[in-house]
């Protein structure tokens, strides 16, 4: 079992003069405790689930390259890019500069996008649902082309592109894993089965149901279901004295059963980056063991 770092949330004391230097301080804290990965939203407006939309945000594709600055392991990734906020290819061309700038660090995190309050106040295209999962087959297949170096026209039902051009292709072979967020059970799951080499779902009680679901789906389209990396989000916090560590090391146990390979989750005030050291010393350990 693998942990990631989840960071969902910039209001952190002394505001924006120290952003910087707080997030830095926390990657290179989380990366040197032993975290695996480490995601941001793709969100410009913080999310109604954790605060108020005025919250501080940051934009994901800058903030993971400044990630890749600060950490030398952890796998870097958006838990999930909203698939009409960008176009595909400069969605491909993006994750491949991350890919080549961290030495081989980048997972393209997708998924169909729902904050319709947040398009339409900065202008972004939000189409219904069915388009957005339309666009959403479309660019998994683009950027999986251009990962390949395949430089072949795409033409599709949304996207046209002439030349899939992509140099320098990504370091890492045989191309940036793909996850693809979200347990939509006719859709999402169907998608990662075709496509993806990663799901994210949450650990919640329908966790086996939908493991089962995208079996089913990876049965049907002739995939290896143990090809497809399993995580979920699940929430990580130690306490303020490691006073949870035995309930999360017991989840993650529950969960490695499942077949799920990483927990995924915030850590409370991750600015008092002493609470990593519980990680490093404990969980981490404990993860790599099960």
């Amino acid at each position: 079992m693998n942990l990631g770092l989840h960071i969902s949330d910039f209001s952190w004391p002394e505001g924006s003069p120290r952003l910087g230097t707080t997030l830095a301080e926390i990657a290179s804290a989380a990366d040197e405790a032993g975290f695996e990965r480490i995601s941001v939203m793709d969100h410009l407006w913080q999310i109604e689930m954790i605060g108020p939309p005025e919250m501080a945000m940051l934009e994901a594709y800058t903030t993971l390259g400044f990630l890749a600055a600060h950490t030398r392991r952890a796998k870097l990734l958006t838990l999930v890019t909203g698939v009409v906020y960008r176009e595909p290819g400069l969605l491909a061309k993006a994750v491949t500069t991350l890919d080549v700038l961290s030495g081989g660090r980048a997972i393209l995190g997708l998924g169909a996008a729902w904050n319709a309050a947040e398009s339409a106040g900065l202008g972004l295209p939000f189409p219904p649902t069915a388009e957005r999962f339309e666009r959403l087959e479309e660019v998994l297949r683009i950027c999986r082309q251009m990962f390949d170096g395949d430089e072949t026209a795409f033409e599709g039902t949304h996207y046209t592109l002439t030349r899939l051009l992509n140099s320098p292709l990504p370091l890492t072979r045989p191309r940036p894993p793909i996850l693809v967020g979200g347990g939509g059970e006719k859709k999402t799951l169907l998608l990662v089965a075709k496509y993806a080499d990663a799901c994210n779902l949450f650990a919640g009680p329908e966790l086996p149901h939908k493991l089962d679901v995208l079996k089913r789906h990876c049965d049907a389209v002739g995939r290896d279901y143990d090809e497809i990396e399993k995580t979920v989000l699940y929430p990580i916090d130690p306490g303020e004295r490691g006073e949870r560590v035995g309930e999360i090391i017991d989840v993650m146990r529950h969960l490695a059963g499942l077949g799920v390979s990483v927990t995924h989750g915030s850590v409370r005030n991750p600015w008092d980056t002493k609470r990593f050291e519980i990680f490093r010393d404990e969980i981490v350990p404990a993860a790599e063991a099960l």
